[in-house]
């Protein structure tokens, strides 16, 4: 495990004016506008190691995990970055590593949090997930409660988004660990599927195929490729999730139990060398995406917002994008998109996660060595 040393902070929004040199306050940065609001991007840190995923406790301080780093606790300010020790050990290699956190429904009471990452085993490397108890800065009680089965070779497509549902199950994303992506069309393993897990790691009695012979009980859904956005959409218990194609084929699916989702028999995209996958965009028995981009904008995190800081946002869709560099924001009517909007293209940034915070707010993560943390703000 690499760590590097603690990332440079800057000063944030809501903090008044200071006498430290070079701080300045969010009304002196550029605005910038979109179709419905104009808005100001704030850098609350920076200097993380490949930020991956974040999660905010009921104090509004929070989480950042770093791919190649660690577990990091930020101020609302953006103050801190303290080290949270404790943490599993990971496999920090290719696109493994210290990957997505998520917060127990119940977390102000019990203190739990979940983190997945890129885990060695016998056969290889695969997805985990472990639950612990935060206390100040330190993870006690740390229990692996979910492993992907089979590990396999190779550092890529971990998939690895967590997300809870209103029943206090937890949604947890495989991908097909890239060689390996006619696996995904065969349940009785859990390469590119969807788990569902109640808190503790076992199996909810009502998953689809629980009870089905030579299928893996945990599994939700399979046909996936390499899920690394996942988001409850508000005012309901449906999961949304996206997945990167190949050369082209990004989708944004809606999580169904017991759903075949088509990788690979069925694909938008073709591989990195031009060659064919499939000659199939469609087939009976398999899912049909909300949308699909082709060229590929390579999603990561997405979330829906429904804060009050930008009304004209509220039910709208946000996705990150790495190749694509940008911020995307989809409309919705009912489960069809209707428009979509390219938001941060300035920046020149890889978009890893993208969380609408407690506050009202926009959160983002950028994805580089020297990645940062920032906070969208109404310009108005």
């Amino acid at each position: 495990m690499r760590l590097k040393s603690f990332p440079r902070v800057v000063c944030a929004a809501f903090v008044a004016l200071v006498s430290a040199a070079g701080c300045v306050s969010a009304t002196d940065l550029p605005v910038q506008r979109s179709e419905r609001h104009a808005f100001r991007v704030v850098q609350l840190a920076d200097g993380l190691a490949h930020p991956w995923g974040l999660a905010f406790l009921p104090d509004r301080r929070i989480l950042v995990t770093e791919r190649e780093g660690g577990l990091r606790l930020f101020e609302a300010s953006g103050a801190g970055g303290d080290e949270v020790s404790g943490i599993p050990e990971f496999y920090a290699s290719g696109q493994g590593g210290l990957l997505d956190v998520a917060l127990h429904p119940d977390f102000a009471s019990n203190g739990l949090i979940y983190l997945s990452y890129a885990g060695r085993g016998a056969g290889g490397v695969g997805t985990e997930v472990a639950r612990a108890r935060l206390t100040g800065n330190t993870l006690t009680e740390l229990k692996v409660i979910f492993r992907q089965q089979p590990k396999v070779s190779g550092g890529r497509h971990f998939g690895s988004r967590l997300a809870f549902a209103p029943d206090g199950t937890l949604f947890v994303s495989l991908g097909d660990r890239g060689g390996y992506m006619r696996e995904a069309q065969n349940p009785e393993n859990h390469i590119g599927t969807v788990v569902r897990l109640n808190d503790d790691g076992s199996v909810p009695a009502d998953n689809p195929f629980v009870g089905r012979p030579g299928v893996r009980p945990e599994i939700y859904s399979y046909g996936h490729r390499n899920v690394q956005g996942m988001a409850l959409r508000p005012g309901t218990d449906v999961i949304w999730a996206h997945e990167h194609g190949p050369r082209g084929g990004d989708e944004v699916n809606i999580l169904r139990p017991g759903r075949n989702y088509g990788w690979p028999a069925i694909t938008y995209g073709i591989d990195y060398s031009g060659a064919v996958i499939s000659d199939k965009t469609g087939a009976p028995g398999m899912e049909q995406p909300v949308v699909y981009w082709v060229p590929s904008i390579a999603p990561s995190g997405m979330d829906f917002y429904d804060g009050d800081r930008f009304p004209n946002w509220r039910g709208d869709l946000f996705v990150g994008a790495l190749a694509g560099s940008h911020l995307r924001r989809l409309t919705l009517d009912g489960d069809k998109v209707t428009g979509q909007e390219v938001l941060l293209e300035d920046l020149g940034e890889r978009i890893r996660a993208v969380k609408s915070g407690p506050d009202g707010l926009i959160y983002v993560l950028t994805d580089s060595y020297d990645g940062q943390l920032l906070r969208l703000e109404p310009a108005e």
